[in-house]
């Protein structure tokens, strides 16, 4: 092996002078310059000025369709919703129930005088129907139509609700007999 690379350094040093090459005269870059044609530049600042409204009308049109596409999807979405509940019957047929006895507890809590029934704004609006929680559970059912949990879950909500009703009620019937009774007593 030694051999091969000594024979081999040999043959280039005597050769030398035939590897290196003196390389392009020197006007050779020039003269090839010269020979291709001249494109010419363009800036894309000066096509933007030159074209300003196209652009923007292109803008203007990808925004819109994006803004469509959003829309359709967010409708779709709700619609979904909407049917989750619909079809379903054993499920439509509670939520009317259960709809029906609420809103008529709610309007007897809204026939007492606020400062009588002692509940502050939040504590009214979370008594509303259709609070947090009840939005919470009508996307997770539209989210998954076939789910029994989501389902019993949202009967739970709404049998919770008119139980928490029925005591505000409850607790009021017995705070104005007490109230009534309260002359009697004060006669004796």
């Amino acid at each position: 092996m030694m051999q091969q690379d000594d024979r081999l350094e040999s043959f280039i040093r005597q050769n030398r002078a035939a590897f290196e090459d003196d390389g392009p005269p020197p006007g050779l870059w020039a003269a090839l310059e010269k020979e291709i044609p001249q494109q010419p530049t363009t800036n894309v600042v000066k096509m933007f000025t030159k074209h300003w409204l196209k652009v923007a009308v292109v803008v203007l049109l990808v925004l819109n369709g994006v803004l469509l596409t959003f829309f359709f999807q967010h409708k779709t979405k709700k619609e979904e919703s909407i049917n989750a509940v619909a079809l379903i019957p054993e499920l439509q047929e509670a939520q009317n129930y259960y709809t029906s006895q609420i809103e008529d507890k709610l309007q007897q809590i809204k026939a007492i005088p606020a400062d009588k029934i002692g509940l502050d704004s939040t504590a009214r609006r979370e008594l509303e129907l259709k609070n947090d929680t009840y939005k919470l559970l009508e996307k997770e059912l539209a989210n998954n139509p076939g789910n029994e949990r989501i389902r019993a879950a949202l009967i739970r909500y709404y049998q919770l609700k008119l139980e928490l009703l029925d005591r505000i009620l409850e607790e009021q019937e017995r705070f104005d007999s007490l109230e009534k009774q309260e002359p009697y007593v004060k006669t004796l």
